[in-house]
């Protein structure tokens, strides 16, 4: 005889919930630092997914930013046009601080991709259209 038994999963401690409504979207983008000696740096990215404050990308080829990094998030101007994109990305580039480093690559070494919270201005957050969502009440 088998028995369905049915869970309650409590978020783990630490756990916050995600403040932006992410979009699964894929465009070509490029990020740009200065490493530690000052030079600029480039490499050429994919999005995996964005929302209107993060997005995270997967670099094309090896490179290393180390954590809390402050970057130049920029999408390709034929990845601009995408329905999906948010209006922030559509711009142009982007301040951008890296939040959190993906899993290492074991042929390079190297982080297989980045989460990026974009450094917006608050207002232009606020101003961005949020999808809104229907609650009920009782007294």
């Amino acid at each position: 005889m088998m028995q369905a038994v049915a869970t309650l999963q409590r978020p783990q401690p630490g756990y916050r919930p995600r403040i932006g409504e992410r979009r699964k979207v894929q465009v070509q983008g490029r990020l740009t630092w200065h490493d530690a000696g000052g030079s600029l740096r480039f490499v050429s990215v994919v999005t995996r997914d964005a929302s209107d404050v993060d997005a995270f990308v997967e670099c094309q080829a090896p490179a290393s930013i180390p954590l809390y990094h402050l970057v130049h998030f920029q999408i390709e101007r034929t990845g601009r046009e995408c329905a999906e994109l948010p209006a922030v990305l559509r711009r142009g580039m982007v301040l951008s601080a890296v939040y959190r480093v993906g899993p290492s690559r074991a042929a390079t070494g190297t982080p297989q991709g980045y989460a990026l919270r974009l450094l917006i201005e608050p207002g232009a957050a606020a101003n961005a259209p949020r999808k809104r969502t229907a609650f009920a009440v009782a007294n």
